[in-house]
């Protein structure tokens, strides 16, 4: 037969003179609540993945302008380990003076739901070399 998961809600039962008399259970079947849950889990995982692996620099940030998201790409690239990168202030730590308040403005308008794409600038390297970067920035959306 077919396996179900079942939740299931028990409270006691009391007579008149609240005695426990027994148990009442309401069971819920959330077989199929589990599935999607596992199916969005492997989704989650396979663009984690994705962002960690591509060949393209990748990093997000959170509405403070701190690095949240640092991929492998961004780590050869620029050569900063994720460790060194993550927490920092990307526009305070990485971008070139010249460049801070025009980076800052883009991600700025992208944490206010406004995308932009192409925008060049330049990144320092930990040696300290000029790097040209071609940035789209998307806003990131969470769950609610």
């Amino acid at each position: 037969g077919m396996r179900y998961t079942v939740l299931l809600n028990a409270t006691t039962r009391r007579d008149a003179k609240n005695q426990i008399v027994g148990v009442v259970g309401v069971g819920q079947d959330i077989t199929q609540l589990n599935q999607v849950m596992a199916d969005s889990k492997r989704i989650a995982d396979d663009l984690m993945r994705l962002i960690e692996t591509a060949n393209a620099p990748i990093f997000g940030i959170d509405r403070d302008g701190q690095v949240t998201e640092w991929n492998v790409k961004a780590c050869s690239l620029l050569g900063f380990t994720k460790s060194e990168a993550m927490g920092k202030s990307l526009v305070d730590t990485f971008i070139t003076e010249e460049f801070k308040g025009s980076v800052n403005s883009v991600l700025k308008a992208a944490l206010m739901g406004k995308d932009t794409a192409n925008f060049e600038f330049p990144m320092f390297t930990k040696s300290g070399e000029r790097k040209a970067i071609l940035l789209n920035a998307t806003t990131r959306r969470g769950a609610d």
